[in-house]
């Protein structure tokens, strides 16, 4: 009898064991089913499984309470941590990049470092638009170091615009900014638009990243010097199996220390304090607001408006070059947050037919769309557009409405126009000219002319060598002596005394020059040159030799 019982109690036990260990299908309750049941246990993928600890493996079994299977179901998710009150921290928290060890982000490194007060001049741009760039880098699960990259393109300079003709803080040029998306036309520029650029810089980026197999260093050497640039280096290298890492590959000189300089400004925003670098705390929320105008609105009554100078407005939206926005939109305007609420309120009150100006003007003999439109500062095609025109043929007595500012040009102060007005006051009265653009005039005739460099004059009015330049448009050209009222006898042999406006230039002889040409040219004589330079008229002139000039101004509208 007691020997039954001990077989009674081992079996009990043994059942026991078995409810614990192997789950029944029985206990498993249909989706559909009223009652909830403890869910079923899951295999979780190979390599991620969570691993049990011994202390958990080797635990005995307590036959006297409920035995429950844990399954990576039943464990409470953790908490994600809440994101920090301040933007750079957030910053910080997706830094991804850190391939800092080498003598090219060393020597970038200590530029940063020595030169704080450009970085906080720096931050201080970027801090309207940060938070928005940031979150587009983030939702695309980029490193965040990539939201840094203007820093190193433009210094977050909106209207920042390269000898490469590449605009805006992303530095688009513009054939790579009309395959993203980007608009560019008279009244607009979306190179120079925040919020379009960096959605299109971050595509093209993605691009590259994925172009180049997940490596954002070659990706980053790409978007600054071009894709082809990068994947013939690589290919390069592999003919000669050599490594195809950034670092190992031969690119220009600017490439070579472009991913460095993010690297290293990274490395100062991730340790201000150990670089010098006081960096004021930015909050982790939006800052600007996005409003829809639904239509072309003046920028002066926008700014009037939303309760903000004419000059923020601009600064806000860099992309809009006129005095209103563009006909055919974006009809997006960017506001500080808290203006957003007044700024809806009052365009909600006001009519679209209100939000510009409009004049009757009458036609009168000689005018064209074209001479009427730059009077007005729009276009013909805006004339024609409002006027229902299907061509460009306008009668003498009729009337045109137009679109006009509200305001005196000068209140715009960050149009197209305005922003090349500024350029021509820079620098010394007495150390530059103001040249007036003619028919058939190159940067390289003037840098022939003036004696400086095609870029230097470029970038002096804020311009690309390749850029086309207009006629009547003014450029300054510095470090030309003002020209100044002297008498000089004209070369006729009359010796009929002339008061001329005189210039001293320094002209470099090319391929190709000789007296008479470069005579021919300026509208001198050889013997002036020759007396000039203390030349023979027989002499051999040498490519890169300095000759000294005394041009009169007044005719060299008669020129070759």
């Amino acid at each position: 009898m007691q020997r039954i019982v001990w077989v009674l109690v081992a079996a009990a036990w043994l059942a026991g064991c078995n409810s614990v260990l192997t789950r029944p299908d029985a206990g498993a309750v249909s989706a559909h089913g009223s009652n909830p049941a403890p869910a079923a246990a899951v295999t979780a993928p190979a390599g991620n499984q969570p691993e049990a600890s011994a202390s958990s493996a080797q635990q005995p079994l307590d036959k006297g309470a409920p035995h429950v299977t844990l399954t990576p179901e039943s464990t409470p998710p953790e908490a994600a941590p809440a994101p920090p009150k301040d933007l750079w921290a957030q910053l910080r928290r997706g830094f991804q990049l850190h391939d800092y060890a080498h003598a090219r982000v060393d020597q970038q490194l200590q530029w940063y470092a020595s030169h704080t007060e450009y970085m906080q001049r720096v931050m201080t741009r970027a801090e309207p638009f940060l938070y928005m760039i940031l979150n587009e880098v983030e939702k695309r699960h980029m490193p965040t170091e990539i939201a840094l990259l203007p820093v190193v393109e433009s210094a977050f300079q909106p209207f920042a615009y390269s000898h490469g003709r590449a605009a805006g803080i992303w530095q688009f040029i513009p054939s790579t900014g009309r395959l993203y998306g980007l608009k560019q036309n008279w009244w607009y520029d979306g190179r120079r638009d925040v919020v379009a650029s960096t959605k299109a810089a971050l595509d093209y980026l993605q691009k590259l990243h994925d172009q180049f197999n997940g490596d954002w260093l070659l990706a980053l050497a790409a978007y600054n010097s071009g894709e082809g640039t990068v994947q013939r280096a690589i290919e390069r290298n592999q003919r000669k199996h050599l490594p195809t890492d950034f670092w190992s590959l031969d690119l220009p000189r600017e490439t070579q220390g472009y991913a460095p300089r993010l690297l290293a400004v990274a490395m100062v925003i991730g340790h201000p304090r150990k670089y010098g670098l006081n960096l004021q705390s930015v909050p982790n929320q939006a800052q600007l607001a996005h409003v829809k105008v639904g239509s072309q609105i003046d920028m002066a009554l926008a700014a009037q408006m939303a309760g903000i100078s004419v000059e923020e407005m601009y600064k806000l939206n860099p992309g809009f070059n006129r005095w209103a926005t563009a006909p055919k939109g974006p009809h997006i305007l960017l506001v500080p947050i808290e203006k957003r609420q007044r700024f809806e309120e009052k365009l909600a009150a006001l009519p679209a037919s209100e939000r510009i100006q409009w004049k009757r003007h009458k036609i009168v003999r000689g005018d064209s769309l074209n001479l009427i439109a730059r009077r007005y500062h729009t276009t013909p095609e805006m004339l024609k557009r409002v006027n229902h025109l299907r061509g460009s043929t306008i009668v003498a007595g009729q009337h045109l409405i137009i679109p006009v500012a509200r305001r005196a040009f000068s209140h715009y102060e960050l149009t197209a126009l305005q922003r090349r007005k500024a350029l021509l006051k820079v620098g010394a009265a007495n150390n530059k000219t103001i040249h007036v653009v003619r028919s058939g005039d190159t940067f390289w005739e003037l840098s022939r002319r003036y004696g400086v460099s095609v870029r230097k004059i470029a970038r002096w009015n804020g311009m690309a060598p390749r850029d086309h330049l207009v006629p009547g448009r003014k450029l300054v050209i510095h470090g030309v002596a003002k020209a100044q009222k002297v008498s000089y006898t004209l070369p006729t042999g009359r010796g009929l005394p002339l008061a001329a406006m005189l210039r001293p230039i320094r002209y470099t002889v090319r391929h190709g020059d000789s007296l008479a040409v470069i005579a021919r040219r300026f509208n001198v004589t050889i013997r002036q040159l020759c007396k000039w330079n203390r030349v023979d008229k027989d002499d051999y002139l040498q490519p890169g030799q300095r000759l000294t000039l005394y041009v009169d101004v007044t005719r060299q509208a008669d020129s070759s």
